[in-house]
């Protein structure tokens, strides 16, 4: 196990280190910005979506490694991926990082996603990981409010 734990710190510090998609997307249909107190991360993200799918994703702000690794890995893999698959998604990693027991199947659909598992164990980094996350609903919501995971 403590092989894959390296594995995981290796993907959540080498994502901290090069964050995809991090820019300002000038075109964008889709915005929101997030706050998480606790820590001090703060986040503005950019969706382009057409016809229901995501065609162009990225963020910009300052946050921990958890934060910062999150978005990252979040932009990455909802590129491409309906409205409809990306609420799912949501559901499936909050359950992840809260500690709620996924199925083979659901943990599958998440990929690497699934490297924040480890962070069900410290709460206050759940708020770290699932910044982007809530900030991402939001924005799909058009939801004006900064997304805060307070």
């Amino acid at each position: 196990m403590s092989e894959l734990r390296e594995l995981y710190q290796e993907v959540i510090l080498d994502h901290n280190k090069n964050p995809r998609n991090f820019k300002k997307l000038d075109e964008h249909s889709h915005h929101a910005n997030g706050h998480n107190p606790l820590c001090g991360d703060k986040l503005e993200l950019f969706l382009e979506v057409e016809d229901d799918i995501i065609k162009e994703i990225s963020f910009v702000g300052s946050g921990c490694a958890i934060s910062t690794s999150s978005a990252s890995l979040m932009t990455q893999f909802l590129k491409g991926k309906s409205i409809e698959d990306t609420k799912q998604y949501f559901e499936y990693f909050h359950d992840l990082v809260t500690g709620k027991q996924l199925s083979d199947d659901e943990l599958e659909h998440l990929g690497k996603l699934a490297v924040f598992a480890g962070v069900q164990e410290f709460p206050a980094r759940v708020k770290c990981a699932s910044l982007s996350w809530h900030t991402l609903m939001n924005a799909l919501d058009s939801t004006e409010q900064t997304a805060a995971t307070e």
